[in-house]
């Protein structure tokens, strides 16, 4: 039987990084909900630099447990890249409450294009981990950066 605490073998993971986001929330609004829960959503602007590299808008519907719990993740948007390309974004995951001061985020991330130069992205499955740091103006929200990675498919081997 397998334990949390046990490392069983597995195939190789690798990560190739394609891009950084930075983003913030210039709009959004919460309620609470039965139990501590609470719904949220943010309208999300911000810019990425990599392989992608261009500006970004979004949409993010996280849902929160408790006061102290983490968010989950909800993002749907658009990256429009400096070469004039669109690419639908979407990720989920979780967005820790700690550390205070720079939380941890960590997740998925999927990609839609029909430009030539990032169709491929239409089957990649990415990662993300990053943080939401705390504004440097007392009345500035946060912002969130996140660094995205392309999961390569590997043969397993015997």
């Amino acid at each position: 039987m397998t334990t949390l605490t046990s490392r069983p073998t597995v195939g190789r993971v690798r990560l190739e990084h394609l891009y950084r986001l930075r983003f913030v929330y210039p709009h959004g609004r919460a309620v609470d909900l039965e139990g501590g829960w609470q719904q949220h959503f943010y309208l999300a602007e911000g810019t990425c630099e990599g392989v992608l590299t261009g500006r970004f808008r979004a949409a993010n519907a996280p849902l929160r447990r408790t006061d102290a719990g983490p968010f989950l993740p909800d993002i749907r948007g658009v990256i429009e890249t400096d070469d004039a390309a669109t690419i639908m974004f979407e990720s989920h995951g979780y967005g820790r409450a700690h550390p205070v001061g720079s939380r941890q985020v960590v997740g998925t991330v999927l990609h839609l294009s029909d430009h030539p130069v990032y169709r491929r992205l239409n089957d990649v499955v990415c990662v993300c981990v990053g943080e939401v740091r705390s504004g440097s103006e007392p009345d500035a929200g946060p912002q969130l950066v996140l660094d995205v990675a392309e999961l390569i498919w590997e043969p397993i081997g015997d």
